[in-house]
């Protein structure tokens, strides 16, 4: 053993030797294998099936070696008995059978790095500086037609249902320096720093809260515990709450009542406004077919089946635009249907382990040997808000569209005024559809430097209950300040965490002349400073994707997670849990498009041109491919 190994260090990159040295005789050949392909770069230039092979190969590695607990493991044995709870809880608890808290609002965010201590270097370089000279928009740069403001507000809709941080209750400021005071809109800011929470266990000793619910259960729309849930159901035949004008209701101080409304904006909250009337739709659905079906069990279930339809959502349609390639679209696939496909499963049922008939009803969940949370690492490279336009397009619908369906423009609306209550207020004299058809035809920004929205640098924050906060924030600086103080790696660190190789100097990161030349005068030379945020905006893109591929290895290992952990996606997605109809109106769901089909079947005829709602609506829809996906070859 100790011979091969030493014979397959010559090979690998000397960062990787430490990690290689722990791995069994197995992994030590699948990393070789995966390194040499990383060397070449050749892996999304692979024909398809190859492509997964190494895509599950490097998964499977990740599994094994980039899970780290946080806090105490739970004592061994079964915790309780599945069968008491076949539902959702409100605050997330009792989903893993071993570990009842797994999952649950309140519990500590996982780690799939070890966490780098920062705190003689939170200021340096300064974040004022960097988000002044790197990230703050010089110029709108968009996506094109492959992504949509749907898209930018779809994750964010999928943020408010994963993930937010518990905050210290005292301020810091942040005071911009001398050099970049002039173009920085807030001179200073003060806001709450994370809380760091003892652990109780030596290798990790402090981590941070979530204080949402991570698994994939609709908490944007339920919240994260009992108390939201009363308020945002009805408590008729499971139903949940929404206006009569088919937008959010609001309480008497004018905040929309939704499971999570904290710093949102309208097209977050016409989307929740849109899967409370498919909740309520699958209410009616079972409540039909179910006649003596009361409300506490129509809203279990409802619920159920509305979490799995956003999740397969995200997984076969906003992802699938998100890395427009063939090898992604087999891999989304094949994680929800596995490589059998729709067709033979929905015959025959889930045949066969994950490979074959994909991760959403195995036999039972796996965690690897790790509790599920979602991770620090997974939040940060979910820092995605250069997808938001600086202003946004509001359109005719009263008017005829073009040959496209696009209608025309009525008129360009601040962001500033789609944002928190003003933006609720702003939603209502719109109206829902045309929200959503506007955002429909207009293309998000790009994830790159210079492309961070500039009104994000004066924002006012909320309080959890969605109150508005007395102190305006620099998101742009107030992000690489949060990476820093929950001890996410910096971006070499970041990819030597990952088995990415490092780079060792910026014309590694990127072919952009203009960004090199800022990236030296902010981090010298360097690259061991380079923050994650912005390793990941300028880093060279595979073609198709509009993140970086540091960003996708995350992705590859927790969008699998997310499904493969949870109870309700594998031994209880079956007709016992979500009911017979319920299984049915999940399987027959494909893509946004069909649920806004569902609820409003003239806004996709007469304005929807393209293939998924998630790219821009005016944009032709996807030929016809008659190669089988698994026989393709990206050109």
């Amino acid at each position: 053993m100790g011979v091969f190994k030493g014979l397959v260090l010559k090979f690998i990159h000397k960062d990787f030797h430490e990690v290689v040295r722990r791995m069994s005789a197995i992994d030590t050949f699948l990393f070789l294998i995966v390194h040499f392909v990383d060397k070449l770069g050749v892996w999304h230039k692979l024909p398809v099936i190859l492509g997964l092979l190494y895509l599950a190969t490097r998964r499977h590695l990740h599994q094994q070696y980039s899970l780290f607990n946080v806090g105490k493991a739970p004592p061994g044995g079964v915790r309780f008995n599945p069968k008491d709870y076949p539902y959702r809880t409100p605050d997330g608890k009792y989903n893993d059978p071993f570990d009842e808290d797994a999952g649950a609002q309140d519990t500590f965010f996982g780690r799939n790095i070890h966490p780098v201590d920062q705190s003689e270097t939170l200021l340096k370089p300064d974040p004022m500086v960097v988000a002044t000279k790197l990230l703050a928009r010089k110029k709108l740069i968009d996506t094109g037609k492959q992504f949509n403001v749907i898209a930018a507000s779809w994750i964010q809709f999928m943020i408010h249902d994963w993930m937010d941080h518990l905050e210290e209750t005292n301020q810091v400021e942040l005071v911009a320096p001398r050099e970049v005071a002039s173009e920085c809109p807030l001179k200073s800011f003060k806001f709450f720093p994370t809380k760091q929470v003892p652990t109780g266990v030596s290798d990790i000793k402090t981590g941070t809260i979530n204080i949402r619910t991570p698994w994939w259960d609709g908490s944007v729309l339920y919240g994260s515990n009992a108390e939201m849930l009363g308020k945002v159901r009805t408590f008729e035949d499971g139903k949940l709450k929404i206006d009569d004008d088919g937008l959010l209701p609001h309480n008497t101080d004018g905040v929309a009542i939704s499971g999570d409304v904290r710093n949102s904006w309208a097209g977050v909250s016409t989307l929740q406004a849109l899967f409370i009337k498919e909740h309520n739709a699958v209410c009616d659905a079972l409540k039909m077919e179910y006649k003596d079906m009361e409300d506490k069990d129509l809203y279990r279930h409802a619920r159920l089946v509305t979490s799995a339809v956003i999740a397969k959502i995200h997984t076969i349609d906003w992802t699938v635009e998100l890395l427009k390639t063939d090898t992604l679209l087999a891999g989304m696939r094949g994680n929800w249907y596995g490589l059998l496909g729709k067709k033979f499963k929905d015959m025959f049922g889930h045949v066969g382990g994950e490979i074959l008939g994909g991760l959403v009803g195995l036999k039972k969940p796996n965690n690897h040997g790790v509790s599920y949370s979602l991770t620090e690492e997974f939040t940060s490279v979910y820092r995605m808000h250069p997808l938001l336009p600086e202003e946004f397009y509001f359109r005719d619908v009263y008017d005829d569209p073009d040959e496209n369906k696009s209608p025309p423009l009525n008129r360009k609306v601040p962001m500033s005024d789609m944002i928190g209550h003003k933006g609720e207020e702003t939603s209502k004299k719109m109206g829902f559809t045309a929200l959503l058809v506007s955002m429909g035809h207009q293309a998000s920004g790009a994830l790159e430097l210079f492309n961070y929205p500039l009104w994000l640098r004066d924002l006012i924050a909320q309080d959890m209950d969605g109150k508005d906060r007395p102190d305006h924030v620099d998101l742009a600086a107030l992000e690489v300040y949060r990476d820093r103080e929950r001890k996410v790696a910096r971006y070499n660190d970041f990819r030597r965490g990952l088995f990415l190789i490092p780079i060792s100097k910026w014309e590694d990161l990127t072919d952009n002349k203009e960004a090199i030349e800022v990236l030296r005068e902010v981090y010298g030379d360097n690259v061991e400073e380079l923050d994650i945020l912005v390793g990941l905006l300028a880093e060279k893109k595979i073609k198709g994707f509009a993140i970086s591929e540091t960003a996708f290895v995350i992705f590859l290992l927790m969008a699998s997670r997310r499904l493969e952990a949870d109870t309700f996606f594998t031994c209880y997605f079956n007709e016992g849990a979500y009911t017979k109809r319920g299984l049915e109106w999940v399987n027959k769901t494909e893509s946004l498009k069909d649920v806004i089909e569902r609820h409003h079947p003239e806004i996709s005829k007469k304005w929807m041109n393209s293939s998924s709602a998630f790219s821009v609506w005016d944009s032709p829809p996807n030929k016809p491919n008659k190669v089988p996906i698994y026989l393709r070859i990206p050109r």
